[in-house]
């Protein structure tokens, strides 16, 4: 059983910064995607942004040029640091790993992110 813990969330002011971390127990593999969804109040979960082994990312709307991705060469980390936040930001954050050989999926907890006027 792979668990992903997920930390950072919080609370900041419209144009304020977080950086989200997530970290997975074992290694999953060698090839995999890792990276962020997020889902507000009464709408579905959407992609936020995505990294892969090979450093390919994939961002969602509205985020790219605000928020970076990165991970470690062990892929067992990610990291989605936020800039520039805006009240539409506030979400619940979900870590995602997919193993891309199996196409099995791990998801986080969730992180409650807040961004106020």
């Amino acid at each position: 059983q792979v668990q992903l813990v997920e930390s950072g969330g919080g609370s900041v002011r419209a144009g304020g910064s977080l950086r989200l971390s997530c970290a997975a127990s074992r290694i999953i593999s060698a090839h995999n995607v890792m990276g962020w969804y997020r889902q507000a109040p009464g709408k579905q979960r959407d992609v936020v942004a995505l990294v892969s082994s090979t450093g390919d990312t994939h961002f969602g709307d509205g985020v790219e040029g605000r928020f970076t991705i990165s991970r470690d060469n062990t892929g067992t980390t990610v990291h989605l640091q936020m800039n520039n936040l805006k009240p539409e930001d506030t979400a619940v954050y979900y870590c995602y790993i997919i193993d891309a050989t199996t196409m099995a999926k791990y998801w986080g907890q969730g992180t409650q992110v807040t961004v106020s006027l």
